[in-house]
């Protein structure tokens, strides 16, 4: 059962949240050719800490660093490394922040340099699944309403969604329930309600779905070796409508 949160305990999720959103924006603006996604990983976690934060995803079920940095054809939980990124590459850093026992999470894909016109279109449909995604997760709507969104939406950009990998309830801990399937059947699953805290995390690849884990036991990535691209934030369901908690 979902963990029900209080307007005091979503706005301490949402202080992890601002946290998480300044690492991105700063992200933003130094990643490039070049860079390392190591080097990334180590101003994400000096950043965090700069701000009364930890990474929680480090140590995590034995994962060793700050962020997850995915790069082509890896669709989430790739190891950050020493390679420079090059021009035209596409990365997704992922990261959760933990102030003071809360937690939240927030996924975003980073074109290195332009990109061409393929990945741009990925990225823009991968943005666009997750907000329709997160246009779902209003009071008296279901948790099928969310996936069932995300695969409309797609669908009308010509993307496949990852199935394998799912959204998921957040607060002390990094995953709760309810699981957030993002390939799922319209007014299918649990009623949401007030005090829900959930991530939504669509993964949209150019190619097919299927996926594979490396020998690592963490890295995933595209069975046909297609890009992919993932926009994440963690999201409150209130009255008045969802409210993104990762956000500046």
């Amino acid at each position: 059962m979902a963990e029900w949160k209080s307007e005091e305990e979503i706005g301490r999720i949402r202080r992890a949240g601002r946290v998480v959103a300044l690492c991105h924006d700063a992200i933003a603006k130094r990643i490039a050719p070049g860079v390392t996604t190591l080097e990334i990983d180590r101003f994400v976690e000096r950043l965090m800490a700069e701000h009364g934060a930890y990474p929680a995803q480090k140590g995590y079920r034995g994962y060793p660093y700050a962020t997850c940095a995915s790069v082509g054809e890896v669709v989430c939980h790739g190891f950050p490394d020493a390679v420079p990124l090059q021009e035209g590459d596409i990365v997704t850093i992922d990261m959760v922040a933990d102030v003071d026992g809360w937690k939240a999470d927030s996924a975003w894909t980073y074109a290195i340099g332009k990109g061409d016109s393929g990945v741009q279109s990925l990225m823009a449909g991968a943005r666009q699944a997750m907000l329709k995604g997160i246009g779902q997760c209003r009071v008296g709507r279901r948790l099928g309403d969310i996936g069932a969104a995300v695969v409309q939406s797609a669908k009308e950009t010509g993307h496949s969604v990852v199935s394998s990998f799912a959204g998921h309830g957040i607060g002390r801990s990094i995953h709760e329930p309810p699981e957030v399937n993002h390939v799922s059947r319209g007014g299918s699953g649990a009623v949401l309600q007030p005090g829900m805290v959930l991530t939504v995390e669509p993964i949209l690849t150019a190619g097919g779905p299927e996926v594979w884990i490396a020998h690592d036991g963490w890295t995933a990535r595209t069975s046909d070796r297609s890009w992919s691209a993932q926009y994440e934030h963690t999201v409150a369901i209130t009255e008045q409508g969802p409210v993104i908690l990762t956000c500046l």
